[in-house]
């Protein structure tokens, strides 16, 4: 065998497996791109049964069937406890006098916030200077 027949030897097994390679990395493409598919689809049926469940709610939610009937029951528990808690939050953020002692409480705590503040500011002076 001379030197010819091995170097088109070796040209034609390089070939191959570059070919073999591009074959494959299209393949892997395509899994991906079928994978990706396959998410987006599954993606598009949770929010089909999500859009079932609420209609089913919004028509049957006040006397649902034996099987749905806990799911319903959750749903309307959960919508009571968000109102509840929107109902609290409403009260919270009515303005109103605090008591005496907690106004006095809520002054002396922000003079011992600022006088902290002051003190860490001269602190980093003094570090900038030395």
């Amino acid at each position: 065998m001379d030197f010819k027949d091995t170097f088109d030897t070796l040209k034609d097994k390089a070939t191959d497996l570059a070919q073999a390679g591009v074959a494959q990395s299209k393949r892997l493409a395509e899994i991906a791109k079928l994978k990706m598919a396959n998410m987006a689809e599954e993606d598009a049926i949770k929010k089909a049964y999500i859009e079932i469940g609420k209609l089913y709610y919004a028509e049957q939610g006040a006397s649902p069937d034996g099987a749905f009937a806990a799911a319903c029951e959750r749903v309307t528990a959960s919508k009571a406890a968000i109102e509840a808690n929107n109902d609290r939050i409403a009260e919270l953020k009515q303005p109103g006098d605090p008591e005496p002692e907690m106004e006095a409480e809520i002054e002396a705590a922000a003079e011992t916030v600022e006088e902290a503040a002051e003190a860490v500011e001269t602190a980093v002076e003094e570090d900038k200077q030395d």
